[in-house]
């Protein structure tokens, strides 16, 4: 079965014994929430929304800017205490995502070029603002379908991710449509998704493999953006990219925190794990260069990634 699913446990505030925390007060007593919850999961009933339930509707949300909007709303209703930390529905296999952009396969993209041109600048921004917006849900579906194994600093870190991502499309967009463009006006990559598929039935795995290697990448190829950009004389766009690369870094650092917190508890070495992880779920090379300093101000140093590099 693929993470994501839904629990009796699942629906206990963290380091709460009573099962009535999670219900109103007029319930009974624990022993009755846990066997209600195990007949009827929806019975989790609160009154307030569960952050599994706000999550999911992140991720049902087709619309980018009502993805944007609802993003927003929940991440900042988390920090006021608007939602239970609460993991009573399932989350999809495949967000709601809009009709534009076309989705192709790798083969058939266009090429991006190099930055020289107007058009290659828009065809680069666009690429990016695509993996943006997936990586909202990307984040979403890290706290909806991973939360209630972690403790709830988990939930913090990854909604912050999430609120991340959604101002990193959010600028994206903006500035393609300073440069006459919008997003869904080109084809975009068919296949990001594809990693969350591979990886929702481990935490580890999807650790291992979002923030720690996709993200990870980003540190490495961002920078080298930034300078064409800079020499074609895009200075708005450069300084947008490296205010993106600067929040990727504590990106990967949460994605390593979390991954050394659960190999730790389950007995493993972070590193050999992540290469064993890495392995099995990543359709890709590794390939250098690196951008060192910055992973490793992330937390991911070299024994992690060196070993897997050709």
């Amino acid at each position: 079965m693929k993470g994501g699913g839904v629990s009796a446990s699942a629906c206990l505030p963290e380091r709460t014994e009573s099962a009535s925390a999670c219900l109103p007060e007029r319930t009974e007593s624990a022993s009755a929430c846990l066997q209600e919850l195990r007949e009827n999961p929806s019975a989790c009933l609160r009154a307030q929304e569960s952050i599994a339930s706000a999550c999911r509707r992140v991720l049902l949300t087709a619309d980018p800017r009502e993805k944007l909007m609802v993003a927003r709303q929940i991440t900042r209703g988390w920090r006021l205490g608007r939602y239970e930390h609460c993991f009573d529905v399932a989350m999809p296999d495949q967000p709601a995502w809009p009709d534009r952009p076309e989705l192709l396969p790798p083969s058939q993209m266009p090429r991006r070029g190099k930055g020289g041109s107007d058009r290659s600048r828009i065809t680069i921004l666009h690429a990016l603002a695509h993996i943006e917006f997936i990586a909202i849900d990307l984040a979403f579906d890290m706290v909806g379908r991973f939360g209630a194994g972690m403790p709830r600093d988990f939930v913090d870190d990854w909604l912050s991710v999430g609120a991340d991502e959604a101002m990193h499309f959010a600028l994206l967009d903006r500035r393609l449509a300073q440069l006459g463009s919008h997003y869904g006006a080109l084809p975009a990559h068919g296949g990001l998704w594809q990693s969350a598929d591979e990886t929702a039935h481990d935490v580890l795995a999807r650790l291992a493999i979002v923030p720690m290697v996709l993200e990870a990448r980003a540190l490495d190829i961002t920078p080298v953006t930034i300078e064409k950009f800079t020499q074609a004389g895009d200075a708005i766009s450069a300084k947008m990219l490296g205010r993106i690369v600067r929040d990727e870094i504590r990106h990967v650092h949460f994605g390593t925190k979390w991954f050394e917190y659960g190999t730790k508890s389950r007995g493993f070495v972070p590193a050999e794990h992540y290469q064993a992880l890495v392995n099995r779920h990543f359709r890709g090379r590794l390939k250098p260069p690196f951008n060192d300093s910055a992973r490793h101000e992330a937390g991911l140093t070299r024994d992690y990634y060196m070993p897997l590099a050709y």
